[in-house]
């Protein structure tokens, strides 16, 4: 999602505890058997000691980080029905949801999610969010009118739910044994917020408003290996949900526009011929096409003008489904350069689409006129790269600016311009990898899917255009100068901040970007650049993406297979930078030649200062100009903290330095050099 420019420093940092009593010691992992060390020298004991992974290992769950051989995952099959009410902003639906229980266990309940319900007065977000509301007020929430469960024959039995703030618990009448279905439906209705509802929200613009639909239906709760029914309430943060296929219709006024995840299955019934026409241009072409321009807009050329009409959408295998409707949108789209595929079951083939949808503010040629060329290129470059996108549309929508993700839809701002709105489409869009089609729980593991989009977000920015907006530095990554090894060490060197490992749940402390998008990101660019190197990460990775589609892995899944297939043992790295907060810190002590004679060979003496002794590449250059380079690598420090590195003899030493690159991010620079005075002077030299 989208984040400001961030701020690093918070005021106080209050301690963290947890207890059983509070429920959230699950949440929390230990980095090693013991706690770390306090901030004194570093102890290769603790630096290098195995790391127990808070997952275990067993029959869903294999030591090499794969899915196990009796892994399983729910599944929630919907059919949505939703009627949009202009004037007033009230939706109301109504769903059928058919649910799978491919678990071990029996349900007793259901357990659905009302993210509506964080507008209420009094709803725990409220509560923890007094400001935003208070300056913009509340709404009732989503109200329920009507649950019943559905036997054989489709036949009606009406169940009173239990609803807990953002949860809603279905009793059933009898237990729901592994390996069956239930089918249920919902009826309910919700007052759509204002611009202050952010990720969902009605944004005025000079042909109307425009309304961002998300979270607007009830949606199943995972139940998972991990810990049954997953109901960590919605306070603001992000999603956790299983998959399935979602067939949905929305009913507006008949000048609206609608674009929405999945394929449009009725354009003759909702288009004019002339866009079908420019449509079905679109699928052919490089470039974009102008499916509905300022001029259709502003003639209010859309199919009728008066009454209301439905439109059709259908997503495969997908986690969620949102949408925008509005008159005021312009509309245009290219071809993807992907294999074609069904828009639905029965369908035959055809080519898929980037789309952008923006009122006329967002005009202009380094503006949204661009934001179709970013969607193709994020899309392209990222399914060649990682894995293939499975949709048959990828959509940027210009309105509010919440900066916020969907599969196969984004919702950020019509005055997004230049870098900016590359930026910005790039991680928007890089979500539907993470967590749309690696599904981790991101509301308890928030760096397992903003701090993995924003890695590789920062290697699209390098890829577009010979890197036409290269490096990547904005809010989520390299905010200082666009060097991450050098901006992350205010944040490596300020105690306000808790490790990646600490729960999303748990409010974070200083700038929660900083940590889940900007250090998480820089921690995969160090383990492919430094530590592994980009085929044996590539290769890897690819491997996590491709066994963790459409499931759900843990940290530890990732950790493990990481190791395994790089044939690396992590865990000091994995501790240093996930568990703990530590960093690099390396110091050139001293240059030595044997009998005060550079013939004889030299000696460069290296300490480490640091926690995490990450590979550090050592630059001797010569009075004759030659230059030597080698890798130090992790491996010497686990007996010591100092090391000595000879070299043959030679040409004397003009001067080393550790880490000339900047590679790595060594917190203190000021002993990293070293320039010996002449050999008539003192036979060593060191700081």
């Amino acid at each position: 999602m989208r984040i400001s420019k961030p701020r690093y420093r918070a005021a106080t940092k209050p301690l963290l505890r947890a207890s059983a009593a509070t429920g959230l010691a699950t949440f929390l992992v230990a980095a090693a058997p013991s706690p770390p060390p306090a901030q004194t020298g570093p102890e290769p004991a603790h630096i290098f000691a195995p790391i127990d992974y808070p997952t275990a290992i067993n029959r869903y769950r294999s030591a090499d980080g794969t899915p196990g051989p009796d892994y399983w995952r729910n599944r929630a099959d919907y059919r949505i029905e939703v009627a949009l009410d202009a004037p007033t902003h009230r939706l109301t639906g109504r769903e059928t949801i058919t649910y799978r229980n491919n678990s071990p266990s029996s349900l007793n309940v259901l357990w659905m999610q009302l993210d509506q319900n964080i507008y209420r007065e009094t709803s725990r977000g409220a509560a923890a969010m007094p400001a935003r509301f208070k300056a913009h007020g509340h709404t009732e929430g989503m109200q329920i009118d009507h649950v019943a469960l559905l036997d054989a024959h489709g036949k009606e039995i009406t169940v009173t739910p239990l609803i807990s703030d953002t949860r809603m618990q279905i009793a059933l009448p009898a237990p729901l044994p592994p390996a069956s279905t239930i089918s249920f439906s919902v009826s309910w209705h919700y007052e759509v917020p204002g611009i202050w509802g952010g990720r969902t929200a009605v944004t005025p613009s000079r042909n109307g408003n425009i309304f961002e639909i998300a979270q607007f239906y009830p949606r199943m709760a995972v139940f998972d290996d991990l810990r049954g029914w997953d109901t960590a309430p919605y306070l603001g943060g992000e999603f956790y949900l299983d998959y399935g296929d979602i067939d949905y219709r929305v009913t507006v006024p008949s000048n609206f526009l609608v674009v929405g995840s999945g394929a449009l299955l009725n354009e003759s019934e909702v288009l004019t011929a002339q866009e079908r026409q420019r449509l079905a241009q679109a699928r052919t072409s490089e470039k974009r096409i102008l499916i509905r321009s300022q001029a259709d807009t502003e003639a209010a050329s859309h199919l009728g003008a008066s009454g209301t009409h439905s439109w059709h959408f259908f997503m495969p295998n997908t986690r969620d489904v949102a949408f925008v409707a509005s008159a005021a949108l312009l509309w245009d789209a290219a071809r993807l350069d992907l294999p074609p595929i069904s828009p639905a079951p029965g369908l035959k083939p055809v080519p898929r689409l980037a789309m952008s949808v923006y009122p006329v503010e967002g005009i202009g040629p380094q503006a949204w006129d661009r934001s179709t060329e970013y969607v193709k290129h994020s899309i392209e470059y990222f399914s060649s790269s990682w894995y293939p996108y499975p949709w048959a549309t990828a959509i940027n929508v210009g309105g509010h600016g919440a900066g916020m993700e969907y599969p196969g839809i984004v919702f950020d701002g019509m005055q997004d311009r230049d870098a900016k709105l590359f930026w910005i489409t790039t991680h928007e869009l890089g979500h539907g990898w993470f967590p749309m089609i690696v599904g981790s729980n991101e509301r308890r593991h928030g760096f397992m899917d903003e701090g993995f989009n924003t890695f590789i977000d920062s290697l699209a920015s390098q890829h577009f255009n010979k890197g036409e907006f290269a490096p990547k530095q904005d809010g989520e990554y390299a905010p200082d100068t666009g060097k991450p090894a050098d901006d992350i060490v205010r944040i490596l060197t300020d105690p306000v901040y808790d490790p990646l490992m600490t729960a999303s749940t748990i409010p974070g402390h200083g700038n929660r970007h900083a940590m889940a998008y900007f250090k998480a990101a820089y921690g995969l660019e160090l383990l492919r650049s430094q530590i592994l190197g980009p085929e044996r990460f590539d290769r890897a990775f690819r491997h996590y993406i491709a066994v963790w589609a459409f499931k759900h892995p843990t940290p530890s899944d990732f950790f493990r297979l990481m190791e395994s297939d790089a044939g690396e043992d992590l865990s000091w790295f994995w501790r240093g930078w996930y568990f703990e907060n530590r960093s690099p810190d390396y110091a050139l002590d001293a240059i030595d030649y044997p009998d005060h004679d550079p013939a004889k060979g030299v000696s460069l003496t290296i300490s480490n200062k640091g926690w995490l002794p990450l590979p550090v590449t050592l630059a001797v250059t010569r009075e004759d100009g030659s230059v030597e380079r080698l890798v130090i690598p992790t491996e010497v420090w686990s007996g010591g903290n100092t090391h000595v590195v000879t070299l043959k003899g030679g040409s004397p030493v003009r001067n080393a330095t550790i880490d000339p690159d900047h590679a790595i991010p060594d917190v203190d620079r000021s002993n990293n050099a070293l320039s010996p005075p002449p050999l008539s002077a003192s036979p060593s030299f060191s700081h």
